[in-house]
């Protein structure tokens, strides 16, 4: 059974952050589907600058849930994250894998949609150190550690943590399979 792991992006996505873990779970078979705003390309946000854009699989309103999805991927980088948790749909569709118990990975600035869905209550997560007075306020325990697992989420701070990062993602996807196989 192909295994599949929604990204959720937009314009100003940290180039590393989307192409690195994607990179990395197709590498470990799993298939993905870039999903945005609007159809056509995507573009990154690499040292400061623009960098390469990145094709849209499928556009928010095609896919509308998480079914047929194991997981989502949401890339940080501070545009990003900012413009999609002002985006109801994108926020319904966070809320969607999290009711699902999905496995949901946000990394750097991404975890703002996390606490726009409010589902980090209680919860043990980490971020980039700009946004973590957020995710205390929306109720989490914010730590600084590579990465948190805690329930169905999956965080980490910075490119830096990107190997683990996918390493858990992954874990977490080929388990999840297995225990629904």
């Amino acid at each position: 059974m192909t295994q599949r792991v929604l990204i959720l992006a937009t314009d100003g996505f940290e180039q590393s952050e989307l192409m690195d873990p994607k990179a990395n779970l197709e590498d470990a078979g799993i298939e993905t589907t870039v999903v945005s705003l609007e159809e056509g390309k995507i573009k990154g946000w690499k040292d400061g600058n623009w960098g390469d854009s990145v094709t849209v699989d499928k556009t928010l309103d095609e896919v509308g849930s998480c079914a047929g999805y194991d997981a989502l991927l949401l890339p940080g980088g501070q545009i990003n994250p900012d413009v999609l948790r002002m985006n109801d749909r994108a926020i319904a569709l966070v809320k969607d894998f999290n009711m699902a118990g999905k496995p949901i990975a946000a990394i750097c600035h991404a975890p703002w949609l996390l606490a726009e869905a409010d589902i980090v209550k209680n919860e043990t997560v980490t971020a980039w150190p700009s946004i973590r007075t957020d995710l205390k306020n929306a109720g989490a325990n914010v730590v600084d550690v590579e990465v948190a697992q805690s329930g169905n989420l999956i965080t980490s701070r910075n490119p830096d943590d990107i190997p683990a990062f996918s390493d858990a993602l992954i874990k977490r996807v080929k388990e999840r399979v297995e225990e629904h196989a």
